[in-house]
């Protein structure tokens, strides 16, 4: 007679990776690197260090939407169709970025 060792048994589910995370924050951050690098003449109303708001909060908002990426691959390896999945990222990603850039750029080239 064999006894089963029931302990030992474990799904193999894919771990959350940095991967997708820092992907969106960099791709964020060419994005709004375009916007603030390219202001020829900023108004003087702005400050001083006024790019400083911007280069943070989009990069934030990037890697929000690829964690929620991130976070969608893992369901798909539960069962959750992979198509949706990668439409809802894809639409959730585009939407964190042009908040991001709203939120970073307002009261400075958002008016």
């Amino acid at each position: 007679m064999t006894s089963e060792n029931k302990f030992n048994r474990r799904k193999n589910y894919p771990s959350l990776s940095p991967i997708p995370i820092l992907l969106g924050a960099g791709i964020a951050f060419l994005v709004i690197s375009t916007f603030v690098f390219g202001a020829d003449s900023p108004n003087p109303e702005w400050g001083k260090y006024w790019m400083i708001r911007p280069l943070i909060l989009t990069p934030l908002a990037g890697a929000l939407g690829g964690a929620f990426y991130a976070f969608l691959s893992y369901q798909t390896s539960r069962g959750f169709n992979r198509t949706v999945a990668i439409l809802l990222s894809l639409v959730v990603y585009l939407i964190s970025l042009w908040l991001g850039v709203v939120l970073g750029l307002a009261g400075t080239m958002w008016d």
